[in-house]
């Protein structure tokens, strides 16, 4: 048994649909949530300078003490996953793999579109992990302004419906039946690519699947937290507006976020406010 935190990492706020899922499956674990809102958005950002700050927020967590690194950004999983498991001792979890066994097993006819951040798309992540698998035809489209909207706290508006037309039309026109919602900030918008796909096309995201693989790490390596823990939830951002960032979580989580800090990573030179 280990009462150590999880340790979950994103540029932003969308990892918090990830550490929603793992707080709902595993309601004993402490989390600590560090959100890269000072270099966010990742998605157009060269994959250098993406490696380096996701390897210092990791190493920012790890140095707290968490027990497990779950990288909830897929940009991130794409530009640093083999260097994480490499750097550190503890677990690492990513959020590619969960959704690409997903959306393989959902699909009827095997014809599965992907969205993601520009780096996501660009990287060839799910292209080459779908792509081993028999009759499986993949079909991508970078949204990035997607991001956008979620960190502007804008889920619903006739300005995201026309981008997300203007985004998913190859999808609809390539007539895929499962859509991969390749960024944590995606299921935010659900509603409104689930209203451009139409009712026939099932949206595949990571966080429930990425929490699965959580719990399965933890238990077989003996980590879940043990049955007198008193959870506690840490939410850090890299960013100084931590007010906006408070509003943002509480807004999509749908649950109380209290006391975002401040954060000092290697890549910025800031206080820590406690």
């Amino acid at each position: 048994m280990d009462d150590a935190p999880i340790g979950i990492f994103d540029s932003g706020v969308g990892g918090l649909t990830v550490a929603r899922a793992i707080g709902d499956q595993l309601p004993r674990e402490s989390l600590h949530y560090i959100g890269d809102t000072l270099h966010s958005p990742y998605g157009p950002k060269p994959i250098a300078d993406v490696r380096r700050y996701s390897l210092e927020v990791l190493d920012t967590l790890v140095e707290q003490g968490v027990k497990m690194l779950v990288i909830a950004c897929n940009t991130a999983s794409a530009a640093v996953l083999r260097d994480a498991r490499e750097r550190y001792d503890v677990p690492v979890i990513e959020v590619i793999g969960p959704a690409v066994r997903t959306a393989i097993a959902t699909s009827r006819s095997g014809r599965i579109g992907v969205i993601g951040t520009e780096g996501t798309i660009g990287s060839g992540a799910y292209q080459d992990m779908l792509g081993i698998a028999p009759g499986v035809q993949v079909f991508t489209a970078a949204c990035p302004r997607f991001v956008e909207f979620v960190e502007a706290g804008v889920t619903d508006s006739p300005e995201l419906l026309a981008v997300a037309e203007e985004y998913l039309r190859p999808l609809r026109e390539a007539r895929v039946d499962t859509l991969v919602l390749g960024c944590t900030h995606y299921p935010f918008l659900e509603g409104a690519i689930s209203y451009v796909m139409g009712p026939e096309v099932t949206l595949v995201s990571s966080d429930s699947e990425t929490a699965k693989d959580v719990y399965r790490e933890l238990v077989g390596r003996d980590l879940l937290a043990g049955p007198t823990a008193r959870p506690h939830h840490v939410y850090e951002a890299t960013g100084a507006d931590t007010d906006t960032f408070t509003a943002l979580a509480n807004r999509l989580l749908g649950r109380e976020v209290r006391d975002v800090r401040l954060v000092r990573t290697g890549a910025i030179d800031l206080p820590t406010i406690r």
